[in-house]
């Protein structure tokens, strides 16, 4: 009898940790981030389809190392970084990775990231309802290094309609 319990008392154990440790799926992810992703479109005119669909990508929505440990949606490296930082093997071995508060400090630093790098500064220049040439853009400026990235993000903005985010605001009216 005392057998019995014991293994009962294993499995539910098993259970309730496959429980705690289920993963975002991605329809919770858009859903939780759609209008952070809004805002920062509003504030700094980064289409939220781009921003939504590098998210859910470099985060695995929100599931990987990266979003669960150090709160980096975005896969942002160091790079003249003053914060906190992760390693983690990625083009390189034990690269260094931004760590930041909170994920809504996440997507502010990424927003700043393409706002305030020259290289990204065509980008702005192209018509903001238009995410494929953005995706191409930010393979072309350097922002990936995985040939298929702009592929990636266009057929998770297709796959999951993130086209419609960007439907929220006028961007002939827009200004940041």
């Amino acid at each position: 009898m005392n057998k019995f319990f014991g293994i009962a008392f294993l499995t539910l154990m098993s259970l309730s940790n496959t429980l705690s440790a289920q993963q975002t799926t991605v329809e919770e992810y858009i859903k939780k981030w759609e209008n952070v992703a809004v805002e920062q479109m509003i504030e700094h005119g980064i289409p939220a389809s781009i921003t939504m669909s590098q998210e859910i990508l470099e985060s695995g929505y929100g599931n990987s190392m990266l979003a669960v440990k150090a709160n980096n949606h975005f896969g942002i490296k160091c790079h003249d970084w003053q914060g906190a930082s992760v390693f983690k093997d990625d083009d390189q071995k034990n690269e260094c990775f931004r760590k930041y508060e909170n994920a809504s400090a996440s997507f502010e630093d990424h927003s700043a990231f393409l706002t305030g790098r020259s290289r990204y500064a065509f980008l702005f220049e192209l018509d903001k309802s238009d995410y494929k040439a953005w995706a191409r853009g930010l393979k072309e400026a350097g922002y990936a290094t995985n040939p298929k990235y702009p592929k990636l993000l266009i057929e998770l903005i297709e796959k999951h309609e993130l086209y419609k985010l960007d439907e929220r605001i006028d961007f002939e009216k827009f200004e940041p």
